[in-house]
């Protein structure tokens, strides 16, 4: 068995090493090397799921003191994810002229970070690889180095620093009072404080930073511009959109069931991820830009997963992890054949894209698919990840917000299909690699494929088995032809010829107000806290 830190040192090492060798045999052996670790991962997750979880002391070290991997089923499952959606993106990248050697260095380098990530058990240690994944993902945005790219990556990299300057703070506040940073420790000793108060400076910090980075209301204003920038590469938004910011949410998982104990603000991230999801859809459907349009729906949906695992409920909880997997896949695939058709159409505006099904069909159809997806279209995975935090919200008034969250979703994706249908003006057959193609149809169909598997899906990646009510299931299909239907009169009077949100793409937060943001959202945490303990 695979010792845990290769799974960390490993992609690291290839990416340095491939720089001695000529550029076509080092995409030879990214794609075997990123199989063959793909494999790896395998084994340890069918390990983990049979044994429970695996720890390791690195350099043997006791666990307080060390550095120490943790590989339990859920972390597991989020590295599983982090490499097989890499070895889909090398492989789309392979006949790509910007894939060179820096390029596989950088990217697999934020490999290695986003393992580590999943894998540490450490908080500091979690924020010094989130603060050296900051400085590559910086780097990758502005790798084709236009000047828009120059302005977002730096905007994104000193956001960024002055989130994580918080979370230090509450860090080193956590580390003096408590005095261990690991957190099997840290759970031990936070259930023998007996005066919670005393960790409302700590835990707001370090909820504050984290809330950034896994872009809630009103902390994600930096999102767009690093994941809708327009020339980073369409592997970097896919990667970013799909997998890192979900870094986010398992570091959120973590630090609320370590203070739980303590500090329960479940019922508050339950509204803010109400408003994310709100918020966020409006902002997309006020797009006219496909890369900002995906990037302000990564928000709604991030929205979508903090309500599912917020709301305390078994089917909500797990139904939201699902979904954090579901929108990996399709939010990739979207990214990746909105890259191809930029680049085939020259253009990043709906109104001037039509006709990408009959001239592109394979990425026509892949984009079908991964909206089905997302939407939660009944059969697909997104349907089944929706349907479980519905059920778990069932009674409460965040069933209805989520009837129009949904309806919101279905809208900003009508919206966008629109560049699918219509006259193509282009005359000659799309330029689109045969690798490129493969990559987005693996990754639909999997959008199908999480839908019509999905119990058996859940029950292999975390062990838990949920059962799907056939009834109720047929009950929200009929609620989902409902929410098309009027989705569909609400597209055609309001948004098909005009745009009544236009106005808000004149709205743009800098970096002073972007601080502020975070200044204010630490002050409310503190105020909430004091009055809510």
């Amino acid at each position: 068995m695979i010792s845990l830190h290769w799974l960390i040192l490993s992609p690291l090492i290839i990416g340095t090493t491939v720089k001695l060798m000529p550029i076509k045999a080092a995409k030879k052996i990214m794609v075997l090397f990123q199989t063959a670790l793909l494999a790896a991962v395998t084994m340890i997750f069918v390990e983990v799921r049979q044994n429970g979880p695996l720890l390791e002391n690195i350099g043997s070290w006791p666990d307080t003191i060390g550095i120490t991997l943790r590989a339990d089923l859920l972390a597991t499952a989020m590295v599983f994810l982090s490499c097989f959606l890499f070895l889909a993106m090398v492989i789309f990248v392979h006949n790509k002229n910007y894939a060179d050697h820096l390029f596989f260095f950088l990217f697999l380098g934020l490999e290695s970070l986003i393992i580590g990530i999943f894998l540490s058990n450490d908080v500091f240690n979690i924020f010094v690889l989130i603060e050296a994944a900051t400085l590559i993902i910086t780097i990758l945005i502005m790798y084709k180095q236009a000047s828009v790219s120059v302005y977002d990556g730096m905007m994104y990299f000193l956001i960024n620093v002055v989130a994580m300057s918080f979370f230090l703070m509450g860090l080193g506040m956590l580390y003096k009072k408590i005095g261990v940073l690991d957190f099997y420790a840290l759970e031990a000793a936070l259930s023998q404080v007996n005066n919670p108060a005393s960790l409302i400076l700590p835990y707001a910090f370090m909820i504050t930073a984290i809330s950034l980075k896994a872009a809630l209301m009103p902390l994600f204003s930096w999102l767009p511009k690093a994941h809708g920038t327009p020339s980073a590469p369409s592997v970097v938004s896919a990667i970013l959109s799909g997998l890192y910011v979900k870094t986010g949410i398992y570091v959120f998982l973590r630090l609320q069931t370590t203070f739980a104990p303590l500090i329960d603000t479940s019922e508050l991230f339950v509204i803010l991820g109400f408003i994310t999801a709100v918020v966020g859809f409006m902002l997309a459907l006020a797009q006219t830009d496909i890369k900002l349009l995906l990037a302000y729906s990564t928000v709604s949906q991030i929205g979508v997963i903090m309500i599912g695992i917020s709301l305390n409920n078994p089917a909500a909880y797990w139904g939201g992890l699902y979904h954090l997997m579901n929108h990996a896949i399709f939010k990739s695939t979207l990214f990746l054949t909105a890259g191809m058709i930029i680049s085939e159409y020259k253009t990043r505006e709906i109104s001037e894209i039509h006709g990408v099904y009959s001239h592109m069909p394979a990425v026509g159809v892949a984009t079908i698919v991964s909206i089905l997806g997302i939407i939660g279209a009944p059969l697909f995975n997104g349907s089944i990840s929706k349907f479980l935090i519905a059920t778990g919200a069932s009674g409460s008034w965040i069933e209805s917000g989520l009837i129009l969250i949904n309806l919101g979703t279905i809208i900003v994706f009508m919206k966008y299909g629109q560049l699918l249908f219509g006259h193509s003006d282009k005359k000659e057959a799309a330029n689109s690699d045969i690798l490129e193609k493969a990559v987005v149809l693996t990754l639909s169909m999997l959008c199908f494929l999480g839908g019509i598997f999905g119990s058996d899906l859940i029950a292999i990646l975390f062990n838990i088995s949920l059962t799907i009510n056939p009834l109720s299931y047929g009950e929200k299909m009929l609620l989902f032809v409902g929410s098309i239907l009027l989705g569909l009169l609400i597209y055609r009077s309001l948004f098909k010829k005009r745009n009544p949100l236009a106005f808000i793409r004149s709205f743009e937060l800098g970096f002073n107000e972007i601080c502020l943001s975070i200044t204010l959202f630490f002050a409310f945490m503190v105020v909430y806290l004091k009055i809510t303990l």
